[in-house]
């Protein structure tokens, strides 16, 4: 199930806007209304395509200091780690990496004391955590995707 260059510029453009009504959408790449709505439910059928989302300004919720926070855990454990990190409100994403670190959670909180607080009360009480290291974000450049047909 390869996508062509239709279904490349939709992914493209809904990556941008989602919220994009579909006879702009479709001026947008240029086809037919009809043909831009009926590619958009196939690329939802074969699961191109999760879902729709918004993208919230974290700073004016509050939110001004982001950090990865690399965590070296009991294997055994690690159900658990995963189950009680994931719960944290200020948890944004977990990921299970290779190297020196078993997952990276990226944190958002509104101070450096809250960050303090999250990651060595909150994080660092959960059951087989051993270790933590705290990489603060200075800058951040986001890069929405640009999706490509596929050969």
């Amino acid at each position: 199930m390869k996508i062509d260059e239709i279904d490349a510029k939709l992914l493209t453009a809904l990556t941008e806007d989602a919220s994009i009504s579909v006879p702009k959408l479709s001026k947008k790449i240029k086809v037919n209304p009809s043909v831009c709505y009926s590619r958009i439910k196939r690329l939802i059928k074969r699961g191109y395509i999760q879902k729709f989302t918004i993208v919230t300004n974290e700073e004016l919720l509050g939110n001004n200091v982001t950090a990865l926070v690399g965590l070296n855990i009991d294997a055994k454990k690690r159900d658990n780690v995963l189950k009680n990190v994931t719960t944290l409100a200020e948890t944004r994403g977990v990921e299970e990496v290779t190297g020196r670190f078993d997952m990276l959670v990226t944190i958002k909180a509104r101070s450096l004391d809250d960050m303090h607080n999250i990651v060595t009360r909150k994080i660092g009480g959960i059951d087989g955590v051993n270790k933590s290291e705290t990489f603060i974000e200075l800058k951040s450049q986001l890069k929405e995707p640009i999706f490509e047909e596929q050969a």
